[in-house]
């Protein structure tokens, strides 16, 4: 196990930057449990890619990254039991060499398992990630392990936990037959994609919408089932899309002074990069999963009930097509699909729900971007959760009115961490605890 001490933690966007005084790189569950048992406080960071301050914060860190091998396989069962260190990529390219796949997919691969899981990740037209858990160990406070599979109640508190119950270990997960999808992709106006999204839920395997805002226009990205050897059209659009994350950091440079200007931007980008249909074909991984992020940005994510969400998205639209607010927002805004599950922290805890992305391509100027306080505006109001990872300011009060299991999940996380030790002064801001610890 190394050692590195008082030094500087800098988040990926350099948003986020804490001094420590100890950060360890763990390579077994031992030298885990022994960390965590012997440090007053800590927290454990991966890629470091959440636009959340959940990460550092406190005098003790953990480096989990070394902490990756794959452990076991059942062939008969389709599971697979990995190290949380693990980044997401790499589990996939090797379930997918076993012809197999998770059948919900986030859309980058460079985070780490425990991170993604921690955290609410999710991909579109699926579950979160970690509904796939069959089985984890977690490390408590105290330096013990504790084992727990899906027939245990304690496992719909721990698949979304923020880090705050214990540190995910090892963790065991369902895969299923790997199968191919053709996508076809394509703009449409929002008056024909919203009205149309339970039908497409209903008629497709895979549906997701990057929304153009200050454009009236959606690009909408459809997926089907089909026979891995049957032929398709292949289309993958015009050379110079490749060029839209360059486009956009020119055209979105200046937009912190001139917020007026993104409404302008979003058009050029539209007409340059949304304009045209692509088609292809490949598994879930291959084809909807981003496989490099290019620059830094921030994000928001919001998420509310399907039937909600055509209301959300109109008061929304009007809102930010004053000319009179500050709320400009880049493209795209995200859109995807959650089915319900029964996880106390999930965003679709007992309904089937749609999140919707806010982004804000200069990384460095997004304290200032009003979009992301606007988008939360309108989202809390109809009861809507924010993702875990990504910018909210929303606290206990806010968040103990929209999360059900709420005051259950904090009662949970004091039996478990009576002393506070996985709290960095983030999250106990959002936990509204209180206590010197």
């Amino acid at each position: 196990m190394k050692q590195n001490k008082n030094g500087v933690w800098t988040s990926w966007n350099a948003n986020v930057i804490h001094k420590y005084k100890s950060l360890y790189k763990v390579t077994t569950e031992e030298e885990l449990q022994e960390t965590v048992k012997n440090s007053e406080k800590i927290r454990v960071f991966g890629s470091k890619q959440s636009s959340a301050d959940i990460a550092s914060g406190v005098e003790t860190l953990v480096d989990i990254t070394s902490y990756n091998k794959i452990l076991s396989f059942d062939d008969s069962a389709h599971t697979i039991t990995v190290q949380s260190g693990l980044i997401l990529s790499e589990l996939l390219e090797i379930i997918e060499a076993k012809g197999w796949c998770i059948p919900c997919l986030p859309d980058i691969n460079t985070i780490t398992i425990g991170g993604a899981l921690a955290t609410g990740t999710h991909g579109t037209s699926g579950k979160l990630l970690s509904e796939y858990i069959t089985q984890c160990s977690i490390v408590l406070a105290d330096g013990s392990v504790k084992k727990i599979t899906e027939k245990d109640d304690l496992i719909d508190a721990i698949r979304v936990s923020l880090g705050v119950l214990g540190v995910l270990s090892e963790i065991t997960f369902q895969c299923e037959p790997i199968y191919t999808l053709h996508v076809k992709e394509g703009p449409e106006n929002d008056s024909i994609w919203l009205p149309k999204i339970k039908e497409r839920l209903k008629k497709h395997d895979f549906l997701r919408i990057l929304w153009l805002p200050h454009t009236d226009k959606g690009y909408v990205i459809k997926g089907d089932k089909i026979d891995p050897n049957k032929e398709i059209t292949e289309d993958a659009g015009p050379s110079y899309l490749k060029h839209r994350r360059t486009a956009s950091k020119i055209l979105y440079k200046y937009t912190h002074i001139f917020p007026w200007f993104t409404a302008i931007a979003n058009k050029l980008l539209y007409l340059g990069f949304f304009s045209s249909t692509k088609e292809h074909k490949g598994s879930l991984y291959q084809a909807t999963v981003t496989k490099s992020r290019g620059s830094t940005l921030e994000l928001a994510e919001w998420t509310i009930g399907l039937d909600k969400f055509p209301t959300v998205f109109e008061e929304l639209k009007t809102e930010i097509n004053k000319w009179s607010n500050k709320s400009f927002i880049h493209i795209p805004m995200d859109i995807r699909f959650v089915y319900k599950d029964t996880s106390w922290l999930s965003y679709a805890y007992k309904e089937d729900t749609v999140t919707m992305g806010c982004v804000s391509r200069n990384a460095a100027t997004a304290d200032t971007y009003e979009a992301f306080k606007s988008v939360e505006r309108i989202f809390l109001k109809y009861g809507g959760k924010p993702h875990w990872a990504k910018r909210f300011a929303a606290k206990d009060a806010e968040l103990s009115s929209v999360y059900e299991k709420w005051e259950d999940f904090k009662m949970l996380r004091k039996k478990l961490d009576p002393s506070n030790k996985f709290l960095n002064p983030y999250l106990k801001d959002i936990f509204n605890e209180q206590t010197n610890n």
